[in-house]
């Protein structure tokens, strides 16, 4: 074969740094957003987010410059340290911010204030005065423009704001109207509180509940490599009984209250009833969907089976990489954390300029308005960069395993040898190949808020047009991503960059089509049944500890925040083992592509996968004309590769 002699893969024999002008272009981006952190921080944007500022302009607890235009601006506020607003409960929904006048006052008010001359009072003993910088403590009960300049009486009583020297009113009720307009789809509002309460009343259950799926999780990462064979079985009767099991449970319960209860009392009981019945109906049509699915999938198993044994002997190798999930999640919520406090910089940068009403805005003139854009396309380059860089170490990890043959010579953490050649030489492709993903999300993104404005408007056809756009970006993304992942595999074995990488690991799965089809189908079935499996452990767990609550309607919030929890956590860690099982299975493809077993041409691969080589030729050889060769030459490999 000609082709095969052009490009050889040379696992692991030599080391050169790929894409390193993308690795540039990604280091001037991260200049670019420390630019602009630095910039919004040298125009006093973070001193007026942490101290606050008034609607005159001026920042609290220090002298401020005179705005031109503006009465009460460029005041000495020295000794008022906090903001406080005259109506703190009006809150403008569309532009997400308080419409009232602020000001900075030295102390908030610790308890409610009915009447002016309360505030008055107030004013007189703690020298804060919550009226408007122009009257005197002594004209709040005279003055005609008390009215428009105090604040809305009752006072409500404040505290302020940890780090933000912000007054807010310490019952939240205040906000109702915003947390109501924001949750529109709960009509009753007597519902609302119930579920509330409900979350309140059993948020040790929750807790406790969510350590059971961590737990959970890693027990199932370490039970997979020891029963990997038997797992598809288990899973497979463990999901049959779960799910009948629920709704039986589910019917049982609906069953019971129907009889013990002839006519339902009150209303909360017909709700009850209902809400039992709807869960029910909801569980059995899930368990046939299931079981249909199941006898479908059936036959496709055995080399997913294989792939996930030896995936199990890398978590043995390599007990570093259940670990992964953990770090990346950490340097992610860090990443999260400064560009949310930049974003927040960024609200309250720019130079005043007087509103409608007399009252001072922060505007951003000229182009660095845009500064906007470059940090949301910033927030998705860098946290694709940062799974893109959990993706390769992973890779590099397996692929050192794997062409590795005596298990014995593997260096002391493959893991750290793994990142320490990511940022010795592939830093560059990683910010390719995650350059190309953040190339398609943003058009989608884009797409999404477009999707959301015309919400209200009737057009029907646009919205439509949208959905399918919005949809056919998303599968994109999707096979990019898994084409990334195969992709990072190949740089990692040949130091390839990422061009010459993804299309020598397209055309090996283009050439194992039917296979990579079983795997991903096979195999991301058997892990979405153990998240599954978690997620109904952890539910059935809650389901038995919240019984005490008879009240069913409550149970609902409780549960699903839990359910969510356990199913992210088994997401987190499942796709750890699905990103190895991938890995392994292009170098499986590779593996049996270009050795056949014969000397100098040894296998790199496992026995279990050696079996599996070996059974796929008998029943070829049976179906075809028998040559018998190659079956005979695999014997003598397979006591050569005892471990």
């Amino acid at each position: 074969s000609h082709k095969s002699s052009k490009r050889e893969w040379k696992p692991l024999e030599d080391h050169s740094c790929t894409d390193v002008p993308w690795l540039l272009l990604f280091i001037l981006f991260c200049i670019g957003m420390g630019f602009i952190c630095g910039f919004s921080i040298a125009t006093g944007a973070a001193a007026r987010l942490l101290s606050g500022y008034d609607s005159y302009g001026n920042i609290c607890g220090q002298k401020n410059v005179k705005v031109e235009g503006i009465v009460n601006s460029g005041l000495d506020l020295t000794h008022k340290k906090y903001v406080f607003f005259l109506d703190p409960c009006n809150i403008d929904l569309v532009h997400q911010k308080i419409k009232s006048i602020a000001l900075c006052v030295s102390a908030c008010p610790r308890k409610e204030l009915k009447t002016l001359a309360d505030v008055q009072k107030f004013a007189e003993t703690n020298g804060s005065t919550l009226c408007s910088y122009e009257l005197q403590p002594s004209e709040y009960t005279t003055d005609p423009r008390a009215a428009k300049l105090c604040p809305k009486y009752p006072v409500p009583e404040s505290a302020p704001i940890p780090f933000f020297h912000r007054c807010a009113p310490v019952n939240i009720s205040c906000y109702a109207k915003f947390a109501e307009a924001l949750i529109t789809f709960v009509s009753d509002s007597s519902v609302l509180h119930r579920l509330i309460s409900g979350v309140m009343t059993s948020k040790e259950i929750i807790m406790g509940l969510c350590l059971l799926s961590l737990v959970l999780s890693m027990i199932l990462m370490v039970i997979i490599r020891y029963i990997s064979r038997v797992l598809v079985w288990i899973l497979t009767i463990l999901v049959i009984l779960g799910s009948l099991g629920g709704t039986g449970v589910l019917w049982w319960l609906y069953a019971k209250k129907r009889l013990s209860a002839s006519a339902p009392e009150t209303q909360i009981a017909k709700d009850n009833l209902q809400a039992l019945l709807i869960y029910a109906i909801a569980a059995t049509v899930f368990t046939v969907i299931l079981f249909l699915i199941m006898l479908i999938m059936r036959k496709r198993v055995a080399l997913t089976i294989a792939l996930f044994h030896v995936a199990g002997k890398v978590f043995i190798h390599l007990p570093l990489l259940v670990f992964q999930p953990f770090w990346t999640f950490f340097v992610l919520i860090l990443f999260w954390t400064y560009w949310i406090i930049v974003l927040l910089f960024l609200g309250t940068t720019g130079s005043p300029v007087p509103n409608e009403e007399g009252f001072v805005e922060f505007r951003m003139a000229g182009p660095l308005k845009y500064m906007w854009w470059y940090h949301v396309v910033g927030l998705i380059w860098i946290s694709e960069f940062i799974l893109a860089c959990q993706q390769m170490t992973v890779a590099g990890a397996v692929v050192t395993y794997y062409f590795t043959r005596e298990k014995r010579n593997l260096p002391f953490t493959p893991i750290l040898a793994s990142v320490n050649r990511l940022v010795c030489y592939h830093l560059g492709t990683v910010a390719k190949g995650s350059f190309i993903i953040t190339l398609v999300k943003i058009p989608r993104m884009i797409l999404m808020y477009i999707h959301t404005q015309l919400k209200g408007k009737e057009n029907a056809c646009a919205r439509c047009m949208l959905k399918a756009c919005i949809c056919c970006l998303w599968c994109l993304e999707k096979c990019l991503t898994y084409l990334n992942q195969n992709a990072y595999t190949a740089t990692a074995i040949n130091s390839t960059n990422f061009c010459t990488s993804a299309k020598d690991a397209f055309v090996i799965l283009v050439e194992n089509a039917l296979r990579v089809a079983a795997i991903n189908t096979v195999g991301d079935f058997m892990l979405f049944l153990g998240k599954v499996l978690i997620v109904c452990s952890t539910g059935l767990a809650g389901i038995m500890l919240l019984n005490y609550q008879r009240d069913y309607t409550i149970w609902v919030l409780p549960l699903i925040i839990v359910c969510l929890f356990a199913f992210l956590v088994a997401h987190c860690f499942l796709s750890i083992y699905e990103m190895v099982v991938d890995v392994l299975f292009l170098c499986f493809a590779i593996d049996t592509k270009y050795n056949d077993g014969s000397p100098g041409r040894e296998f790199y691969m496992d026995k279990v996968l050696m079996e599996f080589v070996e059974n796929s030729r008998k029943s070829m050889k049976e179906a075809g004309r028998g040559g018998g060769a190659e079956g005979r030459e695999l014997k003598p490999m397979v006591g050569a590769d005892e471990e």
